[in-house]
């Protein structure tokens, strides 16, 4: 594996400039985890959609520094369902200032090619600015599945930043 990863940084400041998209796929629905599922929920949607492009950050997590965060007021985990199946999953993260970072996003790969992924993000961004968001924003890298970037530019988003890291 080559050891230089490009990470991009993307926001979208108005639900004007969203570029919604509609998927063909029947009987979906988004809904927020407000159970007490959460925290584990959470964990598992991590571990088994990340798997595959090298999410890794939260993996040494321990039970109590998941539930820190999926406890917290500005947290949001939103999962996107097929019927009774899971299909994908989002968490925003809001500060003071009305931003809301879209801070992980990803659906299982036997829905990729289906729009679902930009079906999905396009409801992120419109949920965070339903709270009254001044900004939406996510970071995706040449590790995350190849049409991340392109699926976030076609939403509307821009880049703002960029970088080049090194990982082991």
């Amino acid at each position: 594996m080559n050891n230089k990863v490009l990470r991009f940084f993307l926001e979208i400041k108005s639900i004007k400039e969203l570029k919604y998209s509609i998927c063909k796929e029947k009987n979906l629905l988004i809904r927020e985890e407000i159970s007490l599922k959460k925290t584990a929920l959470s964990s598992f949607l991590y571990r088994e959609i990340g798997r595959d492009f090298f999410w890794k950050d939260r993996l040494i997590w321990t039970e109590d520094e998941w539930e820190k965060i999926t406890s917290n007021d500005n947290y949001q985990l939103f999962i996107l369902q097929k019927s009774n199946d899971i299909v994908g999953y989002f968490e925003l993260i809001s500060d003071k200032d009305k931003d809301f970072e879209i801070s992980y996003f990803g659906i299982f790969k036997e829905y990729f090619g289906k729009k679902i992924g930009g079906y999905l993000l396009s409801n992120a961004i419109q949920i965070a600015f339903n709270q009254s968001a001044k900004r939406v924003w996510v970071h995706t890298c040449t590790l995350d599945h190849p049409n991340a970037l392109k699926n976030y530019i076609a939403r509307g988003m821009k880049i703002f930043k960029s970088e080049e890291l090194n990982i082991n």
